[in-house]
């Protein structure tokens, strides 16, 4: 199918522009197999790390390496594991909930026979009978072990 022009000169020319068919076409890129999530960049030295947050571990290695410990119960293979780890997201979410703006770090659940621990470090912004009133909240299986901070602890600045 063509077009007809009129050019300057008065001539009539007629262009012909093939019709292409629609194509699709897909972008591939190289696979990086890196385990970049979770991990705190490196930049200008102004980012303040907790020691979990400066430490890059190796998945492989956490028996080896020091700092925090793999829970144990929450394997992939153990009786009960989805559970165990649905209740500690809720004990978590809860926690974050009930004292919100005061955790200086993650929290450490331990878990010793039908005993749960729950270990935390806090920013002093609550003024002491509030916090005591929240930290008295808890039952007879579940024991809060509170660490009281003036300042968020600084571990190393990225």
């Amino acid at each position: 199918m063509g077009r007809t022009v009129l050019l300057k000169g008065g001539r009539l020319v007629t262009l012909s522009c093939p019709q292409e068919p629609a194509s699709r076409a897909i972008q591939t890129t190289a696979v990086c197999h890196k385990n970049r999530a979770a991990r705190v960049r490196v930049g200008k030295g102004d980012k303040p790390v907790t020691y979990e947050q400066g430490h890059r571990w190796v998945p492989g290695a956490v028996p080896s390496a020091p700092g925090p410990v793999c829970p144990a119960g929450n394997l992939d293979a153990e009786a009960g594991a989805a559970e165990r780890t649905v209740e500690d997201v809720f004990i978590r979410k809860f926690i974050y909930g009930t004292f919100h703006g005061c955790l200086a770090n993650e929290i450490v659940l331990k878990r010793r026979a039908n005993v749960l621990i729950i270990c935390a470090v806090f920013l002093q912004r609550l003024p002491p009978y509030k916090f005591y009133f929240l930290v008295g909240y808890t039952e007879c299986p579940v024991r809060l072990e509170v660490q009281p901070q003036p300042e968020k602890v600084v571990y190393k600045y990225l």
